[in-house]
């Protein structure tokens, strides 16, 4: 049963949408521009952009809370607000870091874990995306949190499956180095969408509190 949100601040609403939505964007730029390496610079201008976007989304969430929290019903505290605004930001600079190394490092073909760590990341931002809507609605979103969490587990698996790969044996030590730096920052971005539900588990439970007494 949905809990009643009377009078929410849809503009709070619209941003923590907006920063979920740009999760699913940057994840699926980050797939594309593995798929067309080492072409398709341009696809690093794009990741930029929404990852310069997320910042201001995530300055404009947090101004709201403090200028205007007062006196607006919101879908959840001001400290929650801050933490799953600053949770979805660290999505954004981990994708965009990863595909910036990518470049650096002039990758001129992906490893077949780092395109499943790239579905991987679309896929929970797309979880995330549906979960931020069940939550600023007042519904349950327990099954798509149940997915977050079961997609970061996909996630370390990828990781140790990836790092194992680079010491098989025969790759220069430059490249295991390289790659490990991606993976690293691969695995951050899945990490901080497992915060984002850990933040909309507490805002749950806070709730359901509130509807106990």
């Amino acid at each position: 049963m949905p809990w009643p949100l009377r009078s929410t601040d849809r503009e709070l609403v619209t941003l923590v949408e907006r920063a979920g939505a740009n999760i699913v964007r940057a994840g699926l730029l980050l797939r594309e521009l593995m798929l067309e390496l080492p072409e398709r610079s341009s696809i690093l201008d794009q990741l930029k952009a929404y990852e310069q976007e997320s910042d201001r989304i995530t300055h404009d969430i947090i101004h709201r809370l403090a200028v205007h929290g007062k006196h607006r019903q919101r879908p959840f505290d001001a400290s929650d607000g801050y933490a799953l605004a600053g949770a979805l930001d660290d999505v954004l600079d981990n994708t965009e870091q990863a595909a910036a190394q990518l470049h650096l490092y002039k990758v001129e073909a992906p490893m077949e874990q780092a395109l499943e760590f790239a579905d991987v990341l679309v896929g929970v931002g797309e979880q995330i995306v549906k979960a931020l809507e069940r939550l600023c609605s007042g519904e349950e979103p327990g099954p798509q949190l149940v997915e977050i969490h079961r997609l970061e587990n996909e996630g370390d698996r990828l990781l140790r499956d990836g790092v194992a790969s680079l010491f098989a044996g025969g790759v220069d030590p430059m490249v295991v180095i390289r790659w490990k730096d991606i993976f690293q920052s691969l695995e951050e971005a899945v990490d901080a969408c497992e915060t984002v539900a850990h933040v909309i588990e507490g805002i749950m439970l806070k709730r359901g509190r509130k509807r106990s007494v």
